[in-house]
């Protein structure tokens, strides 16, 4: 069984910052990719980033690339969000998740079923 506990949403003006963390227990964090995903109300699950085992590969969704960094220390188990430049359309509740396993395949790796954990979320809301 992981367990994978968010951190770090609230509420922000357009422009701002925000990081996100995501603490993982468990299973062996260093051996499996992450990424974060996020809903908006009424919508369905949007990638945002994925990072790879290792933490030397990143994907982004072009909405968020440039201004989101996906990062992980393996040595605590944690997975970051760093959200800048912030718009509206970035409000959502923020989730991460954890991979099934296999070759770090970003066609794959954008699609929710691709994950096997997930935590329970938190609310990122930006404001005008």
């Amino acid at each position: 069984q992981v367990q994978l506990v968010e951190s770090g949403g609230g509420s922000v003006q357009v422009g701002g910052s925000l990081r996100l963390s995501c603490a993982a227990s468990g299973r062996t964090f260093s051996n499996y990719a992450m990424g974060w995903f996020r809903q908006a109300p009424g919508k369905e699950h949007e990638f945002v980033a994925v990072i790879s085992n290792g933490g030397v590969t990143t994907y982004y969704a072009d909405s968020v690339k440039g201004r989101f960094t996906i990062s992980r220390d393996n040595a605590k188990n944690t997975l970051y969000l760093q959200m800048n430049s912030l718009k509206p359309e970035d409000t959502a509740v923020y989730f991460c998740a954890a991979d099934r396993g296999g070759p770090f395949n970003t066609n794959y790796l954008v699609l929710p079923a691709r994950y096997n954990y997930w935590g329970q979320g938190t609310q990122v809301t930006v404001s005008s």
